[in-house]
């Protein structure tokens, strides 16, 4: 493997519509999930997570990008223990985590 081309975890705001067979709560209008992905940059991890989310039944909209976890403690963002978690376990699995899940009402 070449140097530059390492796995980082990035932290990324996805912000999903309605679809049948999404599995969001009834009557919300959508939702915006918090996830932790793998990639060599980010916009691997976005291509990834927004594929995996189609394959869900989901429908991204709409992803914004919070960098690795070395810029966010960089831009002085605390993390706490469990987040960091969840970004060791997307970076071993080379996963994509949905960490948290806020659904959005009219």
């Amino acid at each position: 493997m070449k140097d530059g081309s390492k796995q980082k975890v990035f932290t990324l705001l996805v912000e999903v519509g309605r679809k049948d067979g999404d599995g969001l709560p009834k009557g919300t209008t959508g939702a915006a999930l918090m996830c932790y992905a793998t990639g060599i940059d980010e916009a691997e991890a976005v291509r990834e997570t927004v594929a995996i989310l189609k394959q869900a039944d989901m429908a991204p909209l709409d992803v914004s990008g919070y960098g690795t976890r070395e810029e966010r403690l960089a831009e002085g963002h605390d993390i706490p223990d469990e987040e960091l978690a969840l970004m060791d376990r997307a970076l071993a699995e080379n996963a994509v985590i949905v960490a948290q899940m806020t659904p959005f009402h009219d």
